[in-house]
């Protein structure tokens, strides 16, 4: 959903009158309304890989009233594409994929020798026809809550005395692509002996690594499950830097404006790259990589294991 901010941008940016609704699930809603380039998100109650039919046609003809004159359609599912149907909106744009040709009218085939990387993809989606090379990308930017950050570091007992480094250890894919916790608590002790302190950001499922990190270093906070989306994005908006796995948090630690430093296991860089110009990525590139798998087939996930604490205590420093 950050990447696709990009394309609210470029469609902005062509016609800075047009109004942008976005169709999205729940989740997603408070993050898109931190987005200036959106009017509305609309919520499409459907989970992950759910068909739900009666849902997606209630919600496509709600939106028949809107008489929008184009949908954008970025997943490449047969179901994604049922809502702007149902809604007759006149052009219904996306990339071929699962026998949606009655569904798609404006069908684009997917060139992965020029659109390698996802966010290309949905930028692309926003020209009038298919493209030749890669379009520019410009950077997503979410909208800061000073008012909610000082609520929180109230809430939360935060202090601002000494610079934060934010970390990200979590990674919903999979555990080959998430640096070792042991490693993420080693460069905690390094840098609180340095006088930073540390903010550990993710889910309530994330909650057992914040507190391995933490490890009783009173100068390690563990955050996970203590705050919602919105609150992450303007916490980590204090920070001085940030060590993070590719993640979703990831993405949003780069859309806070915020430095990052971006720890790539089984996963590309060169695919879902950081979109930020105060990245700084950490990768192997293995004779094995990138594999994608969601855990290491050889066992020994090297790809992770050789980017050390030291090496990225000095990125943190040099950052």
């Amino acid at each position: 959903m950050v990447m696709a901010q990009s394309l609210f941008i470029t469609l902005r940016q062509q016609d800075p009158d047009c109004l942008i609704d976005v169709v999205a699930p729940a989740w997603s809603v408070p993050l898109l309304q931190r987005m200036p380039e959106v009017n509305q998100a609309i919520e499409l109650a459907v989970g992950h890989k759910q068909l739900k039919l009666f849902n997606r046609y209630r919600v496509g003809r709600q939106l028949r009233q809107e008489h929008y004159a184009r949908a954008i359609v970025l997943p490449r599912s047969f179901k994604s594409a049922l809502v702007p149907f149902f809604a007759r909106v006149h052009r219904r744009t996306g990339y071929r994929g699962e026998h949606r040709y009655a569904l798609i009218n404006d069908m684009r085939p997917l060139d992965k020798t020029v659109l390698r990387q996802t966010v290309q993809r949905y930028v692309a989606l926003g020209s009038d026809q298919a493209q030749s090379v890669a379009p520019n990308i410009p950077f997503p930017r979410l909208r800061i809550d000073s008012q909610n950050q000082e609520m929180l570091l109230n809430r939360l007992s935060l202090d601002l005395d000494k610079p934060v480094i934010g970390f990200m250890p979590g990674a919903e894919y999979g555990p080959a692509k998430q640096w070792p916790v042991q490693y993420y608590r080693e460069l905690a002790a390094e840098l609180t002996a340095r006088d930073y302190q540390v903010w550990v950001f993710g889910s309530a499922k994330e909650a057992v690594l914040g507190e391995t990190i933490h490890n009783e270093n009173s100068a390690v906070i563990n955050l996970c499950g203590k705050t919602a989306l919105v609150d992450a994005i303007d916490l980590i908006a204090l920070t001085q830097n940030n060590v993070t796995n590719d993640s979703g948090l990831m993405h949003i630690a780069c859309a806070t404006g915020r430095p990052v430093i971006a720890i790539y296991g089984s996963s590309d860089p060169a695919y879902t790259p950081p979109l930020s110009d105060t990245a700084t990525i950490l990768y192997k590139n293995l004779e094995c990589s990138p594999c994608f798998d969601r855990q290491c087939r050889f066992g020994h996930t090297r790809c992770l294991t050789e980017i050390t604490p030291r090496s990225v205590l000095q990125s943190v420093l040099n950052g």
